[in-house]
């Protein structure tokens, strides 16, 4: 606990300020695709969820993210880290995110919003020039069906979230669950089959 309190006194009333009003506007207008989580005890503390965009192989994923913000923010920009794995050219085997925008691209007035925007458009468009996961941007750049499964698959296996964990698994959905079951049970056949294949890979 110390560690997250001595970060928030690193920085400035001024920029706790900004990064509050900042995060209550994405919980009251949260652009598509994409839903933030406040911690009350640690405003610098930014977890949000990120839908697979359509038409890409993370489509119907849900991928948790955190920025952490630095004593210097906002002159530095945040880390950005995936908390769910995934297949991708710009994030590396512990989460790390690597975008220009976290780096020499960075302006003290991007904000929070074009960051987690920024992240979402990395799943559309992948940058294998800057590649952390250098077998994912080898892949991307020479054998995109290969590519393409791989990154379907671990999607299937790490991202098949609903938003609803975000607060709203009560309710008439609930129900709805009750009766699938079996669906269930033939799914986690189905997650076996594919996990067994990925060791294989």
């Amino acid at each position: 606990m110390s560690s997250m309190s001595n970060n928030v006194e690193n920085l400035s009333p001024q920029v706790i300020r900004g990064v509050v009003r900042e995060m209550q506007d994405l919980v009251t207008n949260p652009p598509e695709g994409i839903k933030v989580q406040i911690n009350d005890e640690d405003v610098t503390d930014i977890q949000a969820f990120i839908e697979g965009p359509a038409g890409t192989p993370y489509t119907g994923g849900l991928f948790k993210v955190k920025l952490t913000l630095g004593k210097d923010f906002p002159q530095t920009p945040p880390k950005a880290f995936f908390f769910t794995k995934i297949f991708h050219p710009n994030v590396a085997a512990n989460g790390e995110i690597c975008v220009n925008t976290l780096k020499k691209d960075w302006k003290p007035d991007l904000g929070i919003k074009h960051v987690l925007l920024t992240i979402k458009c990395l799943l559309i468009v992948p940058n294998a020039e800057s590649a952390l996961n250098e077998e994912a941007g080898k892949l991307l750049l020479e054998h995109y069906d290969d590519y393409s499964q791989r990154a379907k698959m671990m999607t299937e296996i790490h991202a098949q979230q609903k938003l609803s964990k975000c607060g709203t698994s009560e309710g008439p959905m609930a129900k709805k669950h009750a009766g699938d079951k079996k669906l269930t049970a033939e799914k986690k056949k189905l997650m076996k089959d594919k996990k067994r294949t990925l060791k294989r890979l």
